[in-house]
């Protein structure tokens, strides 16, 4: 199968849904200056070809009772572990992204919790004692300054 190669309106229809993923194909289309049909079809394309993975809300975990976020690094006994560990770390609701890294940890997540009471209890009773994790490191992130998607253009 040949790889799908994105255009100019392509990247218009991604970079107006990047801003607000809930904006109307009809608007979407009046940007990229195509039919709304036109913008459905692209992004039936953009999805088919594994370029646009569905579509998410971004949530605000503090105004959900989630005041804690932390960054946790994950020395792994042997790199062979990985694929066990992973398997256990997605078990762990409060974990929402895990990172296969290089530099000082095998693995990088981020996980959202209440307080420090429920981060302590998440790292000692569930990643901790998971077989194949050496150690940990944790970063609690005093404030998010920035989280926004790449500029195709």
């Amino acid at each position: 199968m040949k790889e799908y190669q994105i255009d100019s309106v392509d990247e218009k229809i991604l970079e107006t849904l990047m801003k607000d993923a809930k904006k109307p194909y009809t608007e979407v289309a009046k940007k990229a200056f195509v039919s709304g049909g036109t913008v459905h079809v692209r992004m039936r394309k953009l999805e088919d070809a594994g370029i646009v993975e569905g579509t998410t809300l971004k949530v605000n975990y503090s105004k959900l009772g989630f005041d804690i976020t932390a960054f946790i690094g994950i020395y792994l006994e042997k790199s062979v572990l990985y694929d066990e560990v992973i398997e256990e770390l997605k078990n762990i609701s409060e974990i929402t992204s895990i990172h296969y890294t290089t530099g000082n940890y095998s693995m990088f997540c981020r996980l959202h919790c209440r307080d420090t009471n429920h981060l302590k209890d998440v790292l000692h009773d569930k990643i901790q004692r998971i077989d194949g994790i050496e150690r940990t490191d944790t970063m609690i992130s005093l404030e998010e300054s920035l989280a926004r998607n790449i500029k195709l253009t």
